[in-house]
Formats: structure tokens, sequence, C-alpha cells
């Protein structure tokens, strides 16, 4: 899906303080955005579940010691196509590959360590970037099925 050689129909940008009281405002915000595509109620609820994991991984691993700030980007695609990218400023991952791994976390034992796997069995494709000491990117593109097509169920 190269989604660089066509430009978005629609496209919003938010930022705000990596505080779990934020993580419920920023599902609502990305739901209400990709509400205009007119997803089923379980499309719309793997966006949110995955906007959820993305947010949470920035506010507990991105910013360990501190409160950092959290960005969002929503664009929108002809053909229903939604990427969501989340990213923050925080401390990084030292090993993506590792950290995409069902169970790892860096977490306290509180953290199950599912978080890339929920967004990736949620989402159709998952990208993620991290750089130590600079930070992570967590870009995420679903397909919603147009109006008049066929649906699939998962």
């Amino acid at each position: 899906m190269n989604i660089y050689k066509r430009h978005p129909v629609n496209e919003m940008k938010l930022e705000f303080t990596g505080r779990s009281i934020n993580e419920g405002f920023a599902r609502a915000a990305v739901a209400g955005f990709a509400a205009q595509l007119d997803p089923t109620l379980d499309e719309l609820n793997d966006i949110k579940t995955a906007v959820s994991e993305a947010v949470t991984n920035c506010i507990v691993h991105a910013y360990p010691e501190s409160i950092g700030v959290v960005h969002i980007k929503c664009r929108i695609f002809e053909g229903g196509l939604i990427e969501i990218t989340i990213r923050d400023r925080g401390i990084g991952i030292e090993d993506v590959r590792m950290a995409r791994k069902p169970m790892f976390t860096t977490g306290n034992d509180d953290r199950a360590g599912m978080g890339f796997t929920i967004m990736e069995s949620f989402m159709d494709k998952l990208y993620v970037r991290s750089k130590v000491g600079t930070g992570t990117t967590v870009r995420m593109l679903k397909k919603i099925a147009q109006k008049g097509s066929v649906r699939s169920d998962k």
C-alpha cells in the first residue's frame, strides 16, 4: 500500500500530554475522524483498540520518568483507506523486532507485552520506527469497506 504517491482527501493532527487520562480522548478523537468513512462497529472498534494500544505505549514506555507529548496524525485516502500515525519523542526502542514479539515488555510485571501484537491484529498494516533517545513512530493502515462493496467477515 504505497500511499505516498496519493494525496489524502482529509487529514487531522492532534497533540496532547502523555497522561493516561488522555488515552480515552485519543480513542474518541480518532474514532470521530474515522467515522466519516462510515465504518462498521467492528471496524471502528478495531481502530479504537489499536489507537488505545499505541497511545498507552507512548505513555507507559516512551516517557517512563516524565510526562511527554503524544502526536497523532490521521489521513484518509480515496477508497476508504485510513492511515493513523502515533509518535512520541521519548526514550525510543532499542530492538523493535524484539519489542514486536508477543509477551515482550519493558514495563513492570502488570504489563502484558501484547501492544504491538494487538495493533497488528486489528489493523491491515503496522509499521514501527524507533531510535533510542529520539522516540518512536507507529504507523497503522486500515481499509474500510465502502458502501456497496462486499464486506468480508473477520
